[in-house]
């Protein structure tokens, strides 16, 4: 059986809900469970947001995610925060442009990819949430590629349609880094 546990963290505009948003979907694209517990602050930007995503073959008990197999740190708090909760062969993955710091750990994987820097330089500027997703897509499969991008139309709204193309390209751009 196959389970994926993800913390998705940073401040509010970069991101972070969507991102989870998208790979609940796309585990329920692949028939699979699947919870999404987002949690931010009053604020519309730059407050705190983060949010709670289970992928699984079998059923979920619960939506909180207190162990993640797979962390998403999207600026230096939310890798202080949640970094030690990582489970032991875990994943953490930052957008090294933005997050200067490191865990500090010996037992887990840690990507520091450059993700807004890539984004910018490939005409994505934005949209280095989608990068992060392509690049955690290779290292997990917690679903399928079609699902994947599925789970990117159904979740862009119609209002941000022009997107679509770019979140596109900025995953794709993800699982080439």
């Amino acid at each position: 059986m196959s389970s994926f546990r993800f913390v998705i963290a940073g401040f509010g505009g970069q991101g972070v809900l969507f991102l989870g948003k998208v790979i609940a979907n796309a585990g329920m694209l692949d028939d699979k469970y699947v919870s999404w517990l987002p949690s931010y602050g009053p604020e519309m930007r730059g407050g705190t947001a983060n949010c709670s995503v289970c992928v699984s073959d079998g059923q979920i008990y619960s939506p909180l995610v207190p162990f993640p197999d797979v962390l998403i740190a999207m600026n230096n708090p939310s890798l202080e925060k949640f970094c030690p909760s990582v489970r032991k062969n875990g994943l953490i993955v930052s957008d090294s442009t933005i997050v200067t710091i490191r865990s500090g750990r010996d037992d887990v994987e840690e990507i520091c990819s450059d993700a807004s820097r890539i984004a910018e330089e490939n005409g994505v500027k934005g949209l280095s949430n989608m990068l992060i997703l392509g690049l955690i897509y290779v290292k997990t499969g917690f679903c399928s590629e079609k699902a994947l991008f599925d789970a990117v139309k159904q979740c862009t709204p119609k209002r941000k349609a022009e997107f679509l193309d770019l979140n596109i390209k900025a995953i794709r751009l993800g699982m080439e880094a």
